[in-house]
């Protein structure tokens, strides 16, 4: 394998390799994308054996190379992120194979599967080889220090996303990330228990293009007060902000709608920024500025706003106000003038109200979901956690789902995904969910205690656009059915009353189970109908994870593969012929239904059967012969 110096890719050559691309590849995409699929399976699965044997025997512990011609240094950057992709999903990626896979035409890189791998050496290999990364993800690498993190990042001027998710980042790699990757959208530090709320502050820097900010459960400030304060900083600086995740962001909104802009004076003064009074009262006079240039445009022709925007700038250089930022970087308006990013709006009381431009939001508890409303009111996208709120922890659940109702419609026709952390019945939930409209797209909720498949149809009602749907839910304490009840849902009519989501993708029904139970307990048989209008009527679903169910799954399959009957308005096409990925874990079901489901979902590549008691090993043995001829092929896994 010979070893040297790769030639940096001409303009002339890239723009071959993407004609030749073009024009092999695109012609018949299905079958081309098969056989590219093929190959770097085969790839994949002989990358041990072969492909990184030489390597790892004379030269990967002998030599450090800056560059590696070898056999994948001729692969476009596309085939060696889906290589990369493949490798990581199967746990074949190795300390060599990265090695040589780590090229300078990568534009996308993600370690994150592979996060132990990730040290120093690698990340010098990363600095000196990937100059072109447009994305990294280093989520979960403990093994590299700040310093090593701060020597990498300066080097990546074009990053557009960065996660450090669950590193050693702090202060000093933010100020870095700031200074080096002026291009950066988006960033997650979540889990980075280095960095303080107020080492985000230097973000400011990116106001211009930064969209995307996570940092949740990052490390705690020295107050409560100082996490708020510099979260509220953040608000009233990155105009431009769409999806924002971090704590005490409903505090925040809270703070800012109220103005209670005195509490944070001694956080600003110790951090050496601008005080979010001043922030405030810039933000209100460019937007009025702004309001009266368009009223007087009509009526005087030499009013403009850059002669008011120059006389506010001479007055802020009368008022000394030089250790503040430019205009530009801290109000509600882009540099433009546009007027998109954010502006201003009147609260109850005829005041003033910052309107930001937030439309994808996490971390908010109960009570600040009404100045969160007013302070983000395009927000289509929320997180919820109704176990946080501080104002309503006396209020039973019944009562906080009613508030919860209230706060949600609010957002009623704009909301496409919702995720709730709810601790109560799930029939106490359903006004809610109908009070954020039928336009939800992905629903997720946490906590839910079951009460019948009433509440479940309702549900299903309630939102019938969902392309995705995770419940995580307790099962019921007593026998729902009763201990002598039948099975039911096999009358056609009634069947075909059921409603369904006709548009699922993803489906996971998660029922808690405690870690010392083999097995739930089977008290819940009526659910076989809610299960069956769920996966028969969603005829494009490719993920299913059906876990702990308290029930029988062989007569919810067998109704589901072999009964004519379809839920209401479901589309004609045959039930699961779309499943690639199913997981069914510690539930009930035998080998003859795992066969039929593998037998009948010809798409089907993982099959997750973890604490299916009803399986043995000869099961699971005849089960992988079986596959060995299918097309595509499939990873069984069971313990």
């Amino acid at each position: 394998m010979p070893l040297f110096r790769q030639l940096e890719p001409t303009p002339e050559r890239e723009g071959q390799k993407k004609k030749k691309c073009k024009n092999e590849w695109a012609e018949d995409e299905e079958k081309t994308s098969t056989l590219i699929g093929l190959c770097l399976q085969n790839l994949a699965e002989n990358m041990k054996d072969m492909w990184v044997k030489d390597y790892t025997q004379k030269y990967m512990d002998q030599y450090f190379f800056r560059y590696v011609m070898g056999p994948f240094s001729s692969l476009p950057s596309e085939l060696l992120e889906e290589l990369l992709c493949i490798l990581s999903s199967r746990n074949l990626l190795t300390r060599a194979a990265l090695h040589l896979l780590i090229l300078p035409q990568l534009s996308c890189l993600s370690l994150a599967s592979a996060c132990s791998l990730v040290n120093a050496n690698l990340c010098s290999i990363i600095q000196i080889r990937c100059q072109n990364l447009q994305s990294l993800d280093l989520s979960g690498a403990q093994n590299i220090s700040a310093s090593v993190l701060c020597e990498l990042l300066g080097s990546q001027c074009r990053l557009c996303s960065l996660s450090l998710a669950g590193t050693l980042c702090d202060r000093r790699v933010i100020s870095v990330v700031c200074r080096q990757c002026p291009k950066l959208k988006h960033l997650d530090v979540s889990r980075c228990l280095h960095l303080t709320p107020a080492g985000l502050l230097p973000l400011v820097k990116n106001a211009k293009t930064l969209k995307s900010l996570l940092a949740l459960d990052i490390g705690l400030a020295e107050n409560e007060r100082d996490a708020v304060a510099a979260v509220a900083f953040l608000l009233l600086s990155l105009p431009g902000l769409q999806r924002l995740a971090v704590e005490g962001l409903g505090q925040a909104c809270v703070l800012i709608q109220n103005r209670q802009f005195e509490v944070t004076e001694d956080f600003t003064n110790r951090e050496g920024v601008p005080r979010l009074k001043d922030l405030w009262s810039k933000w209100t006079q460019v937007e009025h500025l702004k309001d009266s240039c368009l009223l007087s445009a009509d009526g005087d022709e030499s009013f403009t706003l850059e002669g008011k925007m120059d006389e506010l700038l001479l007055l802020e250089r009368h008022n000394d106000a030089s250790d503040i930022p430019e205009i530009h970087e801290w109000t509600g308006t882009s540099g433009e003038g546009n007027g998109k990013d954010g502006g201003r709006s009147m609260d109850c009381n005829g005041r003033n109200s910052v309107t930001t431009s937030l439309k994808d939001v996490q971390g908010l508890s109960l009570d600040t979901l009404e100045a969160v409303g007013k302070i983000c009111p395009d927000l289509c996208i929320l997180s919820l956690d109704c176990l946080q709120s501080n104002s309503y922890h006396n209020a039973n659940n019944f009562e906080q789902a009613t508030l919860l109702a209230r706060g949600l419609s609010r957002f009623s026709g704009r909301l496409h995904c919702l995720s709730l952390q709810f601790s109560g019945l799930l029939s106490d939930l359903v006004p809610a969910l109908r009070a954020s409209g039928s336009h939800l797209l992905s629903l997720t909720l946490e906590g839910i205690i079951a009460d019948g498949h009433s509440p479940l149809l309702e549900l299903i009602h309630a939102c019938p656009r969902l392309t995705s749907l995770i419940v995580h839910l307790d099962p019921p304490s007593t026998n729902l059915d009763g201990d002598d009840a039948e099975e039911e849902g096999e009358d056609e009519g009634l069947l075909s009353n059921l409603p369904c989501l006709p548009h699922l993708r993803s489906l996971t029904l998660n029922f808690s189970l405690d870690e010392r139970q083999m097995k739930p307990t089977l008290c819940w048989r009526s659910l076989k109908g809610v299960l069956w209008a769920l996966l028969r009527g969603a005829s494009l679903l490719q993920e299913l994870s059906l876990i702990a169910v308290p029930c029988r799954l062989d007569p919810v399959f067998r109704l589901v593969l072999n009964h004519p009957a379809k839920p209401l308005g479901a589309l004609g096409s045959p039930p699961l012929h779309c499943l690639r990925s199913v997981s069914l874990n510690r539930s009930d079901i035998t080998m003859e239904t795992v066969v039929h489901i593998v037998n009948t979902c010809r798409l089907l590549s993982y099959l997750d059967l973890n604490g299916c008691w009803a399986m043995t090993l000869s099961n699971i043995t005849k089960l992988q012969y079986k596959a060995k001829g299918r097309r595509h092929t499939l990873q069984i896994t069971w313990t």
